[in-house]
């Protein structure tokens, strides 16, 4: 880390946070997105995109060309003043060992360009992306906060020795380390400085209001039959279970499933007819596609990304106010009386078929997630970092909506 005087370190004027995703393609319902938009509120936050964790095959990634496509997309905007004080950059970096030592001695120079474009000069740096632990001390940062909210040497897509010494190195620099499951919070107690536990939270007037007035469904599903199963998240193999959803789905076979979000899984992995995939919608659209289904279902594997989650879609669901169907994983502590759990395509077929039989109480699994809301989460967030002996002496953003200047 860049040397700094004590009194150098007690002040910084915004946020630099590498993030775990790219603003201008992923869901926004992220941690890192949700958290950052907020505090930018307050203080200049730049948010920079994803800086990729494994290199794309061209042979064995089905999703190569889009990605590249989106990756120049993202890299053709340059740095944008989103809303508030949230502005987006995505750098030039070459994902896998040899492109970071290509572009690694470019990466800080452009970040801290682009910072003092957002007006940031001494920042704090927050690192959720692995790779951006090379930029710890390349930043002059007042301090370091990891966002262990993922645990990203499971990527199956990843190097896990790489994965795994960028992330140790993170833990050994961080100042405070954010984590969102208290069973991983447990774990690595003993390998960090601090630690601040923040589940993930909700826009909770976004999904409760869709909830109770859900109208006719967004246009490509209001069409379904009833009853309807939803899926609303990323199909992946490192989270979801095909082979569980593929017997379920058999064996429902007068209920609609509708599938929403992208898919990295083969080609024709699922043929069923009672299984309609949208694709992947924008996340102000999401509360209206949960609120247009009768049951909702997270079909999880047990991989060790799962066993460190804890899913966003958990308190959505519950704000929402529809029955959900889960395989078990550690997060659901202190939530497995609103949900039914199974294990098995036949018990979690059957949960299934009782959850559209019997009544659920919305109201109740609303109450309970009313106290998560992203806001709050926020405000613990900016608490902790104000308590590591920081002062904020940077501008307050203005307050404004939708705005998209590209500085």
């Amino acid at each position: 880390m860049i040397p700094v005087s004590a009194g150098e370190r007690q002040s910084f004027d915004g946020i630099v946070c590498i993030g775990g995703e790219d603003w201008w393609y992923h869901n926004r319902g992220h941690f890192d997105f949700q958290i950052m938009r907020r505090l930018a509120r307050r203080m200049p936050v730049l948010f920079v995109n994803s800086i990729a964790v494994r290199m794309p095959s061209v042979t064995g990634d089905k999703l190569f060309a889009e990605r590249i496509q989106r990756k120049l997309k993202s890299l053709a905007r340059g740095v944008v003043n989103v809303e508030n004080g949230f502005w987006v950059f995505s750098p030039v970096s070459v994902p896998g060992a040899t492109g970071q030592k290509l572009t690694g001695w470019a990466l800080a120079p452009q970040i801290r360009l682009a910072a003092q474009r957002a007006g940031i000069r001494r920042p704090l740096l927050w690192v959720h992306c692995p790779a951006g632990e090379a930029l710890v001390g390349t930043l002059g940062e007042a301090a370091v906060v990891m966002q262990r909210t993922d645990r990203f040497e499971a990527f199956p897509e990843g190097d896990p020795a790489s994965l795994c010494g960028q992330i140790g190195r993170l833990k050994a620099a961080a100042d405070l380390v954010v984590y969102a499951a208290p069973h991983l919070m447990a774990e690595e107690a003993g390998e960090v400085q601090r630690q601040l536990l923040v589940t993930h939270g909700v826009e909770l007037e976004a999904f409760v209001k869709a909830g109770r007035d859900p109208g006719r469904g967004p246009g490509d599903v209001s069409f379904l039959k009833r009853p309807r199963v939803g899926f609303i998240g990323g199909i992946d193999a490192h989270t979801f279970d095909p082979e569980l959803f593929l017997a379920v789905a058999r064996t429902l076979a007068d209920v609609q499933f509708v599938m929403i979000g992208g898919s990295s899984l083969p080609d024709g992995w699922c043929t069923l007819d009672n299984v309609k995939f949208t694709g992947r919608k924008p996340y102000e659209t999401i509360a209206r596609y949960m609120a247009a289904m009768d049951v909702l279902v997270m079909p999880w594997n047990r991989s060790e990304w799962i066993k460190a989650c804890n899913p966003v879609k958990l308190k959505e669901y519950l704000a929402v106010g529809r029955p959900v169907v889960t395989t078990d994983f550690a997060a659901l502590d202190g939530w497995r009386d609103l949900v039914r759990v199974a294990e098995g395509p036949e018990a979690f077929a059957a949960e299934i078929r009782a959850a559209l039989r019997e009544p659920f109480d919305a109201e109740a699994a609303r109450a309970r997630v009313a106290p998560e809301s992203w806001d709050v989460k926020a405000e613990l967030v900016r608490d902790a970092i104000l308590g590591l002996g920081l002062r904020y002496d940077g501008i307050v953003p203005v307050a404004h909506d939708g705005a998209q200047t590209a500085a």
